[in-house]
C-alpha cells in the first residue's frame, strides 16, 4: 500500500514538474506592461529601444569599475521603463507581490530573483544597469525578478522589477517591459506551445475543513479558461511538512486540499469531469513569495 501511494506522488510530482516548465499565451495584452501598484506613483517613463541592452539573470557583482555577473545577455528589445514611488502607508514588499501576481497570470517564467545582499550593490543596480541614481538605496532592503513570456506566434517579452528602499526611507518600483526582437536567444528561456494557462496560486488552510483565499477576480479567470472545448484543469496541491510529520501525512493533506477545491471549482461551473488533482505535498520549494506554504496552483491546459 505505501509503494502504491509513493509511486502515485512521483507520478504526481512528475507531472507538476512538467506543468512548471510550461508557459503559456497571458490573457491580457502581454505588449502592455503589468498594471501598476496601485498605492504607488508614477515619477518617469523612459523609451527603451537598444541593440544591446543589458538585462542580468545571476547576482552583480563590480570590478574595477565593470559589471560582472555569471549570467547576463545585452539584448536587442523595444519597449518602456517605469519608475514608480511607493506611497507611504504601502510597502515595497506589496509592490513586489503585485507584480509577481501578474507575472504568474501571465504566465511568464521567473528567470532570475534575488533579494537583499544576495543581489548584489544596489549602487551598482542603480548607476550602472538601470542608470537612475534615484533608486540607490541599502543592500539590505532590494529586490530583483526577471521573467519571459512568448505568445503562440513565439513572440517574446520580458519584464524585470526591481525595488529598494533608500537611506530615507522611501521605497522604490523600477519596471522594465521589453519586447525582445525575434530569434533572440533568451537566456534560461524556452518558448513553449501557448497551451497552459497560469498558474493561478489559491493559499489554503484548515485540516477536516478547508479554507481557501480564492479572489473572485480568479474565479472568472479560471471559468473562462476552463470554458474551452476539451480544457483540462489540474490542481496542484502542496502542504507544508509539520514537525514530526511524516511525508505521506503531508501528502495526504495536501490531496484532501485539492479535491475540496475542486468541489468549489464544480460549484462555480467546472465540471469534474475536467478537473486532475495531483498532490506533491512539501516536496517542491519555490523562492517566489507567493509560491509557499500550503496552496494550490491551478493550471488550465487548452486541448490544442
Amino acid at each position: 500500500m505505501l509503494d502504491q501511494v509513493r509511486s502515485r506522488f512521483l507520478q504526481g510530482l512528475l507531472a507538476a514538474i512538467m506543468v512548471g516548465l510550461s508557459l503559456n499565451s497571458a490573457a491580457a495584452s502581454l505588449s502592455e506592461a503589468p498594471e501598476p501598484f496601485p498605492q504607488s506613483r508614477l515619477q518617469l517613463t523612459k523609451d527603451v529601444k537598444s541593440s544591446g541592452h543589458l538585462v542580468l539573470f545571476s547576482p552583480i557583482r563590480e570590478v574595477r569599475n565593470e559589471i560582472r555577473s555569471e549570467v547576463m545577455a545585452r539584448l536587442p528589445v523595444d519597449g518602456q521603463a517605469q519608475l514608480y514611488e511607493i506611497n507611504r502607508d504601502a510597502s515595497r514588499e506589496a509592490a513586489r507581490d503585485h507584480y509577481l501576481k501578474q507575472l504568474q497570470v501571465r504566465g511568464a517564467q521567473v528567470l532570475f530573483e534575488c533579494s537583499g545582499i544576495n543581489c548584489g550593490r544596489s549602487n551598482v543596480w542603480a548607476n550602472q544597469v538601470f542608470e537612475q541614481p534615484r533608486i540607490l538605496g541599502r543592500d539590505t532592503s532590494q529586490d530583483y525578478t526577471v521573467a519571459a513570456v512568448a505568445d503562440e506566434q513565439g513572440r517574446q517579452w520580458l519584464t524585470a522589477v526591481y525595488t529598494v528602499t533608500r537611506g530615507n526611507l522611501r521605497e522604490y518600483v523600477w519596471v522594465e517591459h521589453l519586447s525582445v526582437t525575434p530569434g533572440t536567444i533568451i537566456p534560461g528561456f524556452e518558448v513553449a506551445s501557448g497551451r497552459v494557462r497560469g498558474p493561478v496560486v489559491v493559499p489554503w488552510s484548515g485540516g477536516i475543513t478547508f479554507k481557501f483565499d480564492f479572489s473572485a477576480d480568479d474565479r472568472r479567470r479560471l471559468l473562462d479558461w476552463a470554458g474551452d472545448e476539451g480544457a483540462e484543469v489540474v490542481l496542484v496541491s502542496f502542504a507544508e511538512l509539520k514537525n514530526g510529520e511524516p511525508l505521506d501525512a503531508s501528502i495526504k493533506r495536501a490531496q484532501q486540499a485539492g479535491h475540496s477545491l475542486a468541489e468549489l471549482l464544480g460549484k462555480t461551473g467546472v465540471s469534474q469531469s475536467q478537473i486532475r488533482v495531483i498532490s506533491i505535498g512539501p516536496a517542491v520549494q519555490s523562492a517566489t513569495p507567493n509560491r509557499q506554504s500550503n496552496r494550490v496552483e491551478v493550471v488550465v491546459i487548452k486541448r490544442q
